[in-house]
C-alpha cells in the first residue's frame, strides 16, 4: 500500500491548507493500487476563495432559475475534491478541517472503494443566524442576535458579514420562502415557519445586538422561542458521492451544512457507520436541508449507529425519479429530469431496466431495457431501448436504480419535517433507532409524478423495534400521490413492535397501498390509531 501523509506535503495543523490539499489529491495515481491519505490531528484551516470551482450537479440542491442574476449555476468549490480514484482510504486521524466562507465540504466523484474515516469538517461563523424573542408589545417584539455576529445597522436594516456573505435581513425576509424556529416552550421541538421580519413595518436597533422589529400585530410571537435566518439557495452540500461504488463513510462528523448533509446520487453500495451531525455550541441546527439525500442508487446503501440533530428538512429521502417520455423515434425514447432541482447528469446504464409508470395512477403499466443512453442537455436523455416503447406522455422509472435501504441504531433528533422520506423498491429495513423529535410524520412512504417527481413505488418494508417520541403528524404515513385508484401503490409494508409515544395525529395512515401489518406497537398517545383510504389485506392487532 502506498502512503500519502499530509505532512509531507506542507499540510500541518494550524495552517491554511487548502490549495495545498487540492494538489495532493491531484497527484493521487489512478491506478487498481492500494493507497492510503493520512491526517495528523489538529485543526486544518481552508479558505473557500482558495479554492478551483467545477461543475456540480447535486440533485435535491438549487435549479438554475434560482441563481444570482450573473452567477454560473452548479459552479462550486469543494474542501476536498476526489474524482477517479479507486482503491482509497483517506484516514483523518482526529483531524478537523474548518472552511471559511461557502463551499461543498467534500466531493467523492466516479471514484471506487473509497473509504473516508475519522475526521471532522466544520465551517467557520456560517451565513446561519438567530434571533431569539426577548419580549414584546402590541405592535413590536424585541429580538437578541446570536452570539460573535459581524453586522451593521444600515438604511434600516441588519447586514450580517462573514467571509464570501453580506447578508441584508430586510431583503431576505421578502425572497426567503420559510425559515426554522425552535420552540420556546420545548427546545426539542423545530418547526417551519414564515421569516420572522417578512412582515415587519420597521426595524431599528436599541442595544449593542438587540433588534427591535415594529407589527401591525404581535400574536404569533412568544418570548423565548429562536427563529434561525438562512440562504434557502441550497447551492453546497456537506459530503457528495457522486457515480462512485463502494464508499464507505465512517466516524465523521459536520456541525455545518449549507444544504444537504449527505448527498449520494447514481451511486452503488454505499455505507454511513458512525456520523456526528451535530450542531455547533449554542445553535439548534446542523443541516439548512436533508441529513442524508439518496437520489437513484443502487446495490446496497445503509445507515448505522448515526447522531442526526436539527435538520432544515428529512432526516433521510431516498428516493428515484420519474422522467417524463417527450418523444418516441424508433427505440429511442427521449426523456427529461422534470424538477428544476434535479438534472445535469445521467442515472442510467446499459442493461437497467425501465419501468412505464401511469402519472394517474401510478402503476406500472411496461417495461423495456435500455441498450445505450446519452446526456443530451442538462434536461433530456436519449435512451435507445429494447422491448416495449413507452408512450409519449407517460413516466419512466428507472427500476434498476432502487438500493436496498438498512437503517439501524440512529438518533433521530429537531426534524423539521419527516424523520425517513421512502420511494425505493428494493428491499428496506428501519430497525432499533430512537425518533426524539419529528415535526411532521416519523416515517412517509410517498411516490409522485407530478411535484418533485421522486420515484416509487415500496414492496417490502420492514419497521420494527423503533420509538418515536413525538411526531407532529402521523407516526407512520404511507401516501402515494396518485390522483386516481387504479389499484395498490405499496405493498408487503411491516411495522412491528415500535413504541409510539406521541403522535398529533393519526398513528397510522395509509392510501392506495396493499399487505399492510401494523403488529405488538405500542401506542401511548394518538388521536386515531388507524385510518386507511383504498387499501386492502390491512392487519392491526
Amino acid at each position: 500500500m502506498r502512503e500519502f501523509n499530509v505532512w509531507d506535503y506542507g499540510i500541518l495543523p494550524g495552517r491554511e491548507c487548502g490549495e495545498q490539499l487540492e494538489k495532493l489529491i491531484e497527484s493521487i495515481p489512478r491506478d487498481l493500487s492500494e493507497k492510503v491519505i493520512k491526517f495528523q490531528k489538529g485543526d486544518y484551516y481552508i479558505k473557500a476563495q482558495s479554492l478551483k470551482k467545477r461543475m456540480l450537479y447535486i440533485t435535491n440542491t438549487a435549479g438554475d432559475e434560482e441563481y444570482p442574476k450573473g452567477e454560473t449555476p452548479h459552479r462550486a468549490s469543494a474542501a476536498l475534491y476526489f474524482d477517479g480514484i479507486k482503491n482509497l482510504t483517506v484516514e483523518g486521524g482526529g483531524a478537523r478541517l474548518i472552511v471559511s466562507g461557502k463551499a461543498t465540504n467534500c466531493v467523492i466523484s466516479n471514484c471506487e472503494n473509497f473509504v473516508l474515516k475519522d475526521i471532522s469538517i466544520d465551517v467557520s461563523k456560517p451565513d446561519l443566524h438567530s434571533l431569539k424573542v426577548l419580549g414584546k408589545g402590541r405592535h413590536w417584539v424585541d429580538f437578541e442576535l446570536g452570539e460573535n455576529e459581524d453586522f451593521e445597522f444600515k438604511n434600516g436594516t441588519v447586514i450580517f458579514k462573514g467571509d464570501g456573505f453580506e447578508t441584508d435581513v430586510k431583503s431576505k425576509a421578502r425572497t426567503c420562502s420559510w425559515t426554522n424556529k425552535i420552540s420556546a416552550e420545548n427546545r426539542e421541538i423545530n418547526v417551519r415557519t414564515s421569516h420572522p421580519l417578512a412582515s415587519a413595518v420597521k426595524l431599528k436597533m436599541i442595544g449593542g445586538k438587540i433588534l427591535r422589529a415594529y407589527y401591525l400585530s404581535t400574536g404569533k410571537f412568544s418570548e423565548g422561542e429562536i427563529y434561525y435566518l438562512f440562504d434557502n439557495l441550497r447551492q453546497y452540500a456537506g459530503i457528495f458521492v457522486d457515480n462512485s461504488k463502494n464508499v464507505v463513510l465512517q466516524n465523521i462528523a459536520q456541525h455545518f451544512n449549507y444544504s444537504l448533509a449527505v448527498v449520494c446520487q447514481c451511486s452503488e453500495n454505499v455505507f454511513l457507520k458512525n456520523l456526528d451531525l451535530t450542531p455547533q455550541k449554542g445553535r439548534f441546527i446542523t443541516s439548512l436541508a436533508d441529513f442524508v439525500q439518496v437520489c437513484l442508487c443502487r446495490g446496497k446503501f445503509s445507515v448505522t449507529d448515526c447522531v442526526f440533530d436539527g435538520a432544515g428538512d428529512d432526516c433521510l429521502n431516498c428516493h428515484g425519479f420519474h422522467f417524463k417520455v417527450e418523444k418516441v423515434n424508433g427505440n429511442k425514447a427521449y426523456v427529461k429530469f422534470m424538477h428544476p432541482q434535479s438534472h445535469g447528469y445521467n442515472p442510467f446504464r446499459n442493461g437497467d431496466r425501465a419501468a412505464f409508470i401511469d402519472k394517474k395512477t401510478l402503476l406500472q403499466t411496461g417495461e423495456c431495457t435500455v441498450v445505450s443512453s446519452k446526456l443530451c442537455d442538462e434536461t433530456t436523455v436519449e435512451l435507445t431501448v429494447s422491448g416495449d416503447m413507452p408512450e409519449v406522455g407517460y413516466m419512466i422509472e428507472n427500476v434498476s436504480a432502487c438500493p436496498e435501504l438498512y437503517f439501524a441504531r440512529n438518533e433521530i433528533h429537531r426534524i423539521v419535517t419527516r424523520g425517513l422520506l421512502i420511494t425505493t423498491r428494493g428491499r428496506t429495513v428501519v430497525e432499533d433507532n430512537h425518533f426524539y423529535a419529528v415535526s411532521m410524520s416519523g416515517i412517509l412512504f410517498s411516490d409522485d409524478a407530478s411535484n418533485w417527481y421522486e420515484s416509487g413505488m415500496c414492496a417490502d418494508v420492514t419497521v420494527k423495534n423503533n420509538i418515536f417520541d413525538y411526531c407532529g403528524e402521523h407516526g407512520i404515513m404511507i401516501k402515494p400521490e396518485n390522483s386516481v385508484y387504479g389499484g395498490a401503490v405499496h405493498k408487503n409494508i411491516k411495522v412491528l413492535d415500535n413504541t409510539f409515544k406521541k403522535c398529533e395525529k393519526v398513528c397510522f395512515y395509509a392510501k392506495s397501498s396493499s399487505d399492510l401489518q401494523f403488529l405488538n406497537n405500542s401506542v401511548l398517545s394518538a388521536p386515531k390509531l388507524l385510518k386507511t383510504e383504498n387499501c386492502e389485506n390491512v392487519t392491526i392487532e
